[in-house]
């Protein structure tokens, strides 16, 4: 039997593989939106409301892919793109995609770049619950600015101690016999973060590395 199932293993096996995992991630989408102004060509940001999950964030329009109501990772740019900034699908047309992100933190992130119809700027509805307020930035100030590098380290935690010092262990690594080498947090420093100063905002994390992955693209085009 297991010699018949051998045999029937390239057959189930994905032609396209995907993200191991993927079903226990949380998978979203983002646009970098192109919008064309007097011949010049700008980002558009969006800075998140105060009381929501990282409130204050600069970001792209985006947001959780809903299986109730998105057919592909693009119906959710779509939707996000209209329920956050109220613009609508025909407004947008969507070049393609970068490649796909998986963040340290269990998030997914798939990206794609599109251009923004002016008049759809003109005409943009915030919903105050989600966003503060968008932002236009140059493409060139981009290309001008070098961005500030630092590093962050990333710690997996086996164990915590609370407020009243009492130890919170969430993976026994001692009693499952594993080196010590995961009996204390371990992790790395090389997380390499990026920021950008535009006039008083900060734009950093996620979509600074977007942003630069983007310029590698964009700078191919001859």
């Amino acid at each position: 039997m297991q010699n018949n199932k051998l045999k029937s293993l390239k057959k189930i096996l994905p032609k396209h593989p995907n993200i191991l995992g993927r079903d226990r991630f949380f998978n979203s989408a983002v646009l970098i939106p192109l919008v064309k102004i007097e011949g010049e060509i700008h980002l558009l940001f969006q800075k998140r409301a105060a009381h929501i999950k990282q409130g204050g964030d600069i970001c792209f329009p985006g947001g959780g892919f809903d299986k109730k109501k998105d057919k592909n990772f693009k119906d959710t740019v779509y939707r996000e793109l209209y329920e956050e900034l109220g613009i609508l699908k025909e407004d947008v047309k969507i070049y393609g995609q970068l490649d796909t992100y998986s963040t340290s933190i269990g998030v997914i992130i798939e990206p794609f770049i599109g251009k923004i119809k002016k008049k759809a700027i003109k005409n943009i509805k915030i919903d105050k619950n989600e966003v503060e307020k968008f932002l236009l930035i140059p493409l060139k100030f981009f290309y001008e600015t070098k961005p500030l590098e630092y590093k962050l380290k990333s710690l997996v935690l086996p164990y915590e101690i609370d407020k009243n010092g009492q130890k919170i262990e969430y993976f026994p690594t001692s009693s499952l016999g594993l080196p010590k080498t995961y009996h204390e947090p371990w992790g790395n420093d090389n997380h390499k973060i990026w920021v950008y100063k535009w006039e008083d905002e900060v734009i950093w994390g996620i979509t600074s590395m977007l942003i630069i992955e983007f310029l590698k693209k964009f700078n191919k085009i001859k």
